[in-house]
């Protein structure tokens, strides 16, 4: 989160500054700079900026929020596995029991872990990718040994489940490592200061002018800010919501 909100204040920043800079050269410029025919083309690479930077930040926002949207995917999906396992363990029987109560201690781990109550101002990630909660769950079902073919069946049914469960938590830590190329933003916000300078480079000195150039600044910040955070859903400001896990862990037990 803190990252994001950075970078989204130094765009913030760049870009307001092209729109200051654009008005120092209208008054530094010669008048011939500044006729007709100059902010003709001005105007014309002006367009062609803004076409390749809306096209560019449309693509990064549309990837950021499938990267969202699947990360929420996966979550109600492993919510939904681990109730399935609860209720199959319970099928089993008693001999189950200590396996159940692990499954429930882990699932309360991770949603403590992943949506804290209080921010700790450290990366939930980094203590889920510690977190061996399934690991541990699935050697405790290891000790329990089936007798009856319906035990056979329950018992293997369950051990796949928890291998897929284990199997998509290290998906959705691989899939946090994902990172927009710092060059790449670099040259985003080169163009999107340009366009600001040629903006001021026309603009009337006058206070409406400057807040309406300061608002666009903060707004195309703003989308910067929500392609980084929505990068990373499962921490930042903007996070797939705990909801599913925390109904599974009402379940659990049952």
């Amino acid at each position: 989160m803190t990252s994001s909100l950075i970078l989204g204040l130094i765009s913030a920043g760049c870009i307001f500054s092209g729109v200051l800079l654009g008005l120092l050269l209208r008054s530094l410029l010669p008048d011939q700079h500044l006729q007709d025919e100059s902010k003709d083309t001005i105007k014309l690479g002006a367009g062609m900026i803004a076409t390749v930077s809306a096209l560019v930040l449309g693509l990064l926002v549309a990837s950021a929020k499938s990267t969202f949207d699947t990360t929420e995917e996966e979550i109600t999906q492993r919510s939904a596995k681990i109730i399935f396992l609860d209720r199959l363990l319970a099928d089993y029987g008693p001999e189950t029991k200590a396996t159940r109560e692990q499954l429930r201690r882990t699932v309360a781990a991770m949603i403590e872990i992943l949506w804290p109550a209080t921010n700790t101002g450290t990366s939930g990630l980094t203590d889920y990718e510690r977190m061996n909660g399934m690991q541990i769950t699935q050697m405790t079902l290891l000790k329990v040994t089936p007798t009856t073919d319906a035990q056979r069946r329950l018992y293997d049914t369950a051990q796949q489940i928890l291998t897929d469960l284990r199997q998509s938590r290290w998906i959705l830590i691989q899939r946090s490592q994902h990172v927009i190329p710092i060059p790449f933003l670099v040259v985003l916000l080169f163009w999107l200061t340009m366009l600001h300078v040629s903006f001021g480079l026309f603009a009337p000195r006058n206070g409406t002018v400057i807040t309406v150039l300061f608002i666009s600044a903060l707004s195309v910040s703003g989308a910067i800010f929500i392609i980084l955070d929505m990068t990373h859903p499962l921490q930042g400001v903007i996070t797939v919501s705990s909801a599913p896990m925390r109904k599974a862990l009402e379940h659990l037990g049952q």
